[in-house]
Formats: structure tokens, sequence, C-alpha cells
């Protein structure tokens, strides 16, 4: 919360200071950058602005408008000795407004990831209709992309993949191709979905899984994934390296 506060206080600040200044910006013909302390200040001044741009942005997407008016106003007054409320009383304020944002933003979070869980069960419903996929009983399909006649791991085993992660809408969240780095890791450490599906390939083959969010990673919300994300992957099992070492 002080974290929010202060950024708001930031913000407030900025807007006020650019209203002060705005009379001696309109006789300003260019923004002189030659030497390293401008280039600082100027520096300064674009990452609070572009933290302030963003910081509005998300407040009207929760359907908070600030005047911006009174935000330079209040910095105005202030600056003068003559703020119209006193320091408890903006302390108060502020808290108010971090306490609805917060609030909103739980709404927002809460209603997508409603949302997010009926639309991965109407994909998966339509997708386990196509041919070639197969549904399992815990509910992981998967695609047979390409086989061999390789071994196929266990559970305690360490494997070698390349894979390709997206949402439903097609947005990438994560790729070892894009790295051009495959990943290694035991199959005992990752989300059930890939656990289970793993187990189905033999090395050298190359599969499609779609996890329904109960075997990817549920409720969470990790930014790049949403929380209740049905998750899609296009996983290349390259190597069986070794087991696992057993937990002391």
């Amino acid at each position: 919360m002080k974290h929010t506060l202060k950024l708001s206080l930031i913000a407030a600040s900025v807007l006020a200071l650019a209203a002060c200044n705005q009379k001696a910006e309109e006789k300003v013909v260019e923004v002189k950058l030659d030497t390293e302390a401008q280039q600082q200040a100027y520096g300064i001044g674009a990452s609070v602005g572009n933290f302030l741009q963003k910081d509005l942005a998300d407040k009207k997407e929760l359907g908070i408008e600030l005047d911006q008016a009174l935000l330079m106003r209040g910095f105005e007054d202030a600056l003068a000795g003559n703020a119209k409320i006193d320091d408890e009383k903006i302390r108060e304020v502020l808290t108010a407004l971090d306490t609805s944002v917060r609030e909103k933003q739980a709404e927002k979070t809460k209603l997508e990831a409603e949302k997010n869980k009926t639309d991965g069960e109407a994909f998966l419903a339509e997708n386990a209709k196509k041919e070639g996929v197969t549904t399992t009983e815990s509910g992981l399909q998967y695609e047979v992309l390409s086989t061999t006649e390789g071994k196929k791991p266990v559970a305690t085993d360490v494997v070698k993949v390349h894979y390709k992660g997206t949402l439903l809408d097609g947005t990438e969240f994560d790729s070892s191709y894009s790295r051009n780095q495959p990943a290694t890791f035991p199959l005992k450490g990752v989300i059930a979905g890939w656990t289970e599906g793993l187990q189905l390939m033999p090395v050298g083959s190359k599969y499609r899984f779609t996890i329904p969010s109960n075997l990817a990673y549920g409720e969470r919300d990790l930014g790049r994934i949403p929380a209740n994300s049905t998750l899609v992957f296009e996983v290349e099992l390259l190597e069986i390296q070794e087991e696992a070492p057993a937990a002391e």
C-alpha cells in the first residue's frame, strides 16, 4: 500500500510540475540533450512520465478516472502553502483510492478467471471431437504430430525437450524454440499435464497437448498465463537423460 501511495504522490507531483512550467515550456523552441546532465534530467522526467501515463490508463481501465486539473491544482496549492486539505486527510483519501483500486482489480481478475474457465471448457469440448485428438481419463487431450519407436519416459525420469506454449487465442507465452535452447527437467517437477503427457511419448516424437487448467496452473495468475487458463503445448521429446535422484 505504501508503494502505491508513493507512486500516486509522484504522479500528482509530476502533473503539477508540468502545469507550473507550462508557460516556460511554451517559450522553448527545442529540447537540448547535448550533455549528460541534460540527458539525465530529461530521462528522469521521461521515466516518471511513462509511469504516470500507464498508471492513469490502468486506473481508467478499472473505471477510475482522475481529474488531472485537480491533480495539478493540489500540487500548486501545496507548493504555495495553501493546500485545501491537510496531510491526514491526504493520507486518508489516498488510502481509500488504493483500496478501491485493489478491490476493482480483484473483481476484474475474478471475472477474467471465470471467463477463462468457461472458455477453456468449451474449447476442450469442441477439440475432443476433432479427428486425431485423444482425451485421457484425467481430461488431458493430445494429438500425435509425429512418432517413432523410441523409449517412453516414466515419471521419475529427467527429459530433454523442445516446446512451444500458447493460450487458446494463440498468444505464445513460452518457447524453447525461440530461445534456441532445449529444456531439461525432471518429469515430477512440472505441471500435471506435462507429467502425464510426456509419458505417452516415445523419444523422437512430437505431440500437441491441450491441457485443462486443473492440470496446468489452476487459479494462479502468472501474468502471461492468466488464472484458469487452458494451455496448448507442442512438445518434441528429444532425450531421456537419467532417472531423477530420489529425495532424501
